[in-house]
């Protein structure tokens, strides 16, 4: 008889946790947002100079390592073709 009354106050505690679950679930979302809100309004954005300046460091990179691989892309296909030969 012990048991049935445990698993039945087991099963009610966890549909109480369930439903505390889904109550707060819409506060925590917005108290997510809300943080966010907060941490983009400490950011300093950088001016439109620094912006540009900093486009082209990365558009730059990107090119260079794009002849990286395709030269590393283009060695391994002769050897390979040399290979198989």
């Amino acid at each position: 008889m012990a048991k049935t009354n445990e698993t039945a106050a087991a099963k009610d505690n966890f549909f109480g946790k369930v439903v505390k679950f889904f109550k707060n679930l819409g506060i925590r979302i917005a108290r997510s947002f809300k943080d966010m809100y907060a941490e983009l309004k400490k950011v300093t954005w950088p001016q439109r100079s620094e912006l540009i300046n900093y486009s082209l460091v990365v558009l730059g990179f990107m090119v260079a390592m794009g002849v990286v691989i395709f030269v590393i892309d283009a060695g391994a296909g002769a050897l390979v073709q040399l290979i198989t030969r």
